[in-house]
């Protein structure tokens, strides 16, 4: 009998999907669907980590690092994966954030440090990451997302109508189904898990839902600046993300820890401020430093200032800035090896012809009025240090682009180069402690601060005193210097 070849490449997936669903979870002991040994899990974690490493850089303060990988590899030997090589690093971001990757390679950002309070807070977010590490979530996740791939393959092989339109919307809808599990409980699992590591490694369980607490708190705080600044709230979509602070099943998995809890664990909080002196706080001098409405980087000597009252976010590639209203927007981004004079370079970028050779500030460059779509784009392309700084900003709507081109021409013509005394001087802001001696408010605190906003906020959220706490005399309490 003569086999169809729609039928035979059904045949050898399905046999994938038997083959690859007899996986025994580490955790539990029962079998989970899985399509990635332990040998290609660590392979798969480590190709990753050199992508991590280079998107955001690695935080050069070793001391910190080495304490944060003692941390957590005192942790690790207590897990139900102890075998495993396990990698600790502290990146270099701002983002409160943290994460694992497949096989061990866990990550925190110096940005999530800032609003810990103690190593016990500390253990208790590298105990979660360790905990969807141990249980062995990411390389779930990927099988669950290999196998909607295969089941498109093998719908769009029974049924080949369905490779249009419809059949994406069903194999989104498969797809969502596969994947629905890896929500609400992994985290309750990572929660649980995490909470006995830290029982049995001699830290207070409870710091798991302290620092829930903390991370929820900051999300109350952006949920209200956000409101005030007619913009989306940053929600945090990392580490604990899926559940609230009271949230009852959540003490549950914690509570049941407490069966390996050490009384009166200490939470080393000083040792936890006295690793953390001097960390940078907010944007750092290799990414660039924004002060008020002026970015400026030291590596690249170069400096401009966005249209005032705008929102500026440095991101790794690229610095964006929106207006009041959310209906404009300026990028500046970076040609690391430009062809060609600026004018070329321009006509190339945005595909215009109508690209206008100047000079700015001294620097070579070309100006341009382009539209991409809808939107009519002001920008200007500034050579500098051997590199190309692609500026344009753009509105909504042509009223839009109206109102703010003349904001968006000056911000152009803002860039210049720094001299070595401007580069010399941009520093970075620091999380210092100061004990305090006398009783004084977050208030008096603030008023000598150099944050730019929101200071008194700030220093309640990094101290766990969010949103009405005050420091007590006698205590140390964390500033930004």
């Amino acid at each position: 009998m003569k086999t169809l070849p729609a039928l035979k490449t059904i045949a050898a997936l399905a046999s994938l999907l038997l083959l690859a669903s007899c996986a025994v979870n580490p955790v539990t002991g029962k079998q989970n669907f899985t399509i990635m040994s332990e040998a290609e899990e660590v392979r798969t974690g480590r190709q990753a980590d050199a992508d991590v490493r280079k998107e955001y850089g690695v935080y050069d303060l070793p001391a910190l690092q080495a304490y944060v990988n003692e941390v957590g590899q005192k942790l690790a030997k207590a897990s139900h994966r102890a075998h495993l090589q396990y990698r600790f690093t502290v990146v270099d971001s701002p983002e409160i954030n943290a994460f694992a990757l497949p096989g061990g390679y866990i990550y925190v950002t110096r940005g999530i440090l800032a609003y810990l309070n103690s190593e016990a807070e500390l253990a208790a977010v590298l105990g979660h990451e360790i905990g969807h590490v141990t249980a062995r979530h990411g390389v779930q996740q990927v099988s669950a997302a290999t196998a909607a791939q295969v089941g498109a393959a093998i719908l769009g092989a029974l049924v080949p109508e369905l490779g249009g339109q419809a059949g994406q919307n069903i194999m989104g809808l498969l797809g969502n189904a596969l994947l629905s599990g890896y929500g609400r409980d992994h985290e309750l699992e990572a929660d649980r898990l995490g909470a006995e590591y830290l029982a049995r490694t001699g830290y207070n369980p409870q710091a798991m839902i302290k620092v829930i607490g903390v991370l929820k708190n900051q999300e109350v705080f952006d949920a209200e600046i956000a409101k005030q600044e007619g913009r989306e709230a940053r929600r945090y979509h990392g580490v604990f993300a899926s559940h609230p602070e009271n949230d009852t099943r959540l003490k549950e998995v914690v509570g049941a820890a407490n069966q390996y809890a050490v009384a009166n664990a200490d939470d080393r909080r000083a040792a936890f401020l006295q690793h953390t002196e001097g960390m940078i706080f907010g944007d750092s001098p290799e990414q660039g430093i924004v002060r008020e409405n002026i970015f400026s980087h030291g590596d690249l000597a170069m400096s401009m200032a966005f249209p005032r009252a705008w929102r500026i976010r440095n991101q790794p590639d690229k610095v964006v800035a929106i207006s009041p209203q959310s209906d404009a927007q300026m990028e500046m981004t970076l040609l690391e090896k430009p062809r060609g004079s600026p004018v070329e370079v321009a006509r190339q970028h945005f595909r215009t012809r109508d690209a206008v050779a100047t000079n700015i500030n001294g620097l070579p460059a070309a100006l341009v009025n382009a539209t991409q779509g809808a939107t009519t784009l002001r920008a200007g392309v500034i050579f500098h240090g051997g590199k190309a700084f692609v500026l344009a900003g753009g509105g909504k709507t042509p009223a839009a682009f109206n109102r703010y081109q003349a904001e968006i021409g000056n911000s152009i013509h803002s860039f210049h180069a720094l001299s070595e005394a401007e580069r010399k001087a941009i520093k970075p802001l620091l999380v210092k402690t100061l004990p305090l001696k006398k009783a004084v408010t977050y208030f008096d605190l603030a008023q000598k601060s150099p944050l730019p906003k929101y200071a008194e906020s700030t220093l309640r959220l990094i101290n766990g005193q969010y949103p009405g706490g005050e420091p007590q005399s006698g205590k140390t309490v964390k500033v930004i210097e």
